[in-house]
């Protein structure tokens, strides 16, 4: 079982570099580093593709080795759980608000600065995985909620990358998929 994080685990983490990558383009073409096409997943199937990966998420995020990080410079599985369950949330909030406002505009989310504020590396992996679990099913029923005349409905993030609620969530599901290739779950 994971043991909690030793006195040298509790210093600051060694800085990853940001991913400073624009990755909207997975929207349009499949993703040569996980194979995930967005595009080939329907609008109404976002919601039941949320809930048939967090199982894989939770037992990644049971794993003995969940606070090992494969090098200095990546992302632990708990780490990436971490960053996972935040970015459910985030997405959920933003389908919320495209689905209450005309075209509104993103607040920018620094997911790096995020995982260094929050400590992704010293959080308890089962809390995440119960976190992750409950923010994908809130996430989820936001998207089974959103009205066939809806899902084209805009909204853009603060770099100016534009949406629609089903381009966001062809985009979001590649961002969870793309980390289960990340810690090979």
């Amino acid at each position: 079982m994971d043991t909690p994080p030793s006195p040298a685990h509790t210093s600051e983490p060694p800085v990853i570099a940001p991913d400073d990558k624009d990755w909207t383009w997975v929207v349009e073409r499949r993703c040569p580093e996980c194979g995930f096409s967005a595009s080939d997943v329907p609008a109404e199937a976002v919601a039941g593709t949320v809930r048939d990966l967090v199982p894989r998420w939770v037992a990644a995020l049971h794993r003995d080795d969940v606070r090992a990080r494969p090098a200095s410079t990546t992302w632990s599985t708990l780490e990436y759980g971490a960053h996972v369950r935040d970015v459910m949330r985030v997405f959920g909030e933003r389908v919320q608000l495209m689905l209450d406002e005309d075209d509104p505009l993103f607040a920018n989310w620094d997911q790096d600065a995020t995982a260094v504020e929050d400590r992704y590396d010293l959080q308890d992996p089962q809390v995440v995985a119960g976190e992750l679990a409950a923010a994908a099913e809130t996430t989820a029923e936001r998207f089974d909620g959103v009205a066939p005349h809806a899902w084209e409905r805009p909204g853009r993030r603060s770099n100016g990358s534009r949406f629609t609620v089903r381009t966001l969530g062809q985009y979001f599901l590649h961002d969870v998929v793309h980390h289960l290739h990340d810690v090979r779950a």
